[in-house]
């Protein structure tokens, strides 16, 4: 089992903040990459490539907690669906599943006496794994053919270049934060 060790707690209002701040963040930061993308011609490729959308997420749990980290990422894609368009509505309600695990599972991890860069593994792990298991059933069991299976490792493999960038953000943000 983890240790843990007591991180301060944060006051209703700079959680509320906290988690208007990562909704906007994981909101305007894939539309700079989008931007790029069309800029470039690689169209959404950027965002795929980069996941800026999970940057603020993964953030918001570690530095704030679980509710933080859940509710900015449930509603996240949600924000950035009405307001943009993206993520589609055939991939909506898997990014939000991941999400969601990503600030939780982050979030739960905020006080565990393990290295950042271990807190972000084991989130992105928990997020990709369920949202798998999520696509996995909505195709399986309910017979959901707008997202095929092969899209799960495709995610991954594409996502590669963002998921070691978030090994190397993440804790240096969060170390910047908690040391400021």
């Amino acid at each position: 089992m983890t240790s843990t060790y007591a991180k301060p707690k944060l006051s209703v209002k700079v959680q509320t903040l906290a988690t208007v701040g990562a909704i906007a963040g994981a909101v305007i930061l894939p539309q700079f990459f989008h931007l790029m993308g069309a800029v470039s011609g690689l169209g959404t490729a950027l965002g795929e490539a980069f996941l800026p959308m999970h940057l603020p997420i993964i953030l918001a749990g570690l530095l704030a907690g679980p509710y933080v980290g859940a509710i900015a990422g449930v509603l996240s894609p949600l924000i950035s669906f009405a307001l943009t368009g993206m993520p589609t509505a055939a991939m909506l309600p898997f990014m939000m599943i991941e999400l969601f695990v990503y600030g939780l599972t982050s979030g739960l991890l905020r006080n565990a006496k393990l290295p950042t860069i271990a807190k972000v593994v084991i989130a992105q792990i928990a997020g990709r794994a369920i949202r798998a298991i999520a696509i996995l059933i909505a195709v399986y069991a309910f017979g959901h053919t707008a997202i095929p299976v092969p899209v799960i490792w495709n995610s991954i493999v594409t996502g590669l270049f963002g998921i070691v960038l978030q090994w190397a953000l993440i804790p240096l943000c969060v170390y910047r934060m908690e040391n400021r």
